[in-house]
């Protein structure tokens, strides 16, 4: 018997993934951080086994949705990789002092779809609940790089 808040061990893990700017600055809502974290969350599927589905860019903070293979590197170890490559970056493209990135990322195992719909909705409309946007498909710092299976 399985607890309903328990995932088999057969399952696919699906995450959804928080991590915010140190001291919160506006710094993620441009070209540049655009380019970098979705080249990185790219190249992250061959390099280190996570593949990174949607996404939103917020002025501070960043939202996605991420699997593992099941010959991923661990999830700690790829979110110290993806950040630090990131904030060498970008502290070098935006002229930025480090630290970029809180040390802390909020992780949540998704159960089901229905799980993943509802964080979905709440993602897209963050900037519309900020008051960025009139509309979720205004927001121009958005994206899909793997369409992610969810049972």
């Amino acid at each position: 018997m399985h607890l309903p808040h328990i995932q088999p061990f057969d399952k696919d893990p699906f995450y959804f993934f928080t991590a915010c700017i140190e001291g919160r600055r506006p710094i993620l809502n441009c070209e540049q951080a655009f380019d970098v974290l979705s080249g990185i969350w790219t190249r992250s599927a061959v390099h280190d086994g996570w593949f990174v589905g949607r996404f939103v860019l917020m002025p501070d903070h960043v939202h996605f949705f991420a699997m593992p293979s099941r010959e991923s590197r661990p999830m700690p170890e790829w979110h110290k990789m993806w950040k630090s490559v990131s904030a060498r970056n970008l502290c070098r493209d935006l002229k930025l002092a480090s630290p970029l990135w809180q040390a802390d990322t909020f992780d949540h195992l998704l159960r089901n779809k229905k799980s993943y719909a509802e964080k979905w909705i709440y993602v897209c409309e963050n900037p519309v609940r900020k008051g960025l946007v009139k509309t979720a498909a205004e927001w121009k710092w958005q994206g899909e790089i793997n369409i992610l299976k969810v049972e």
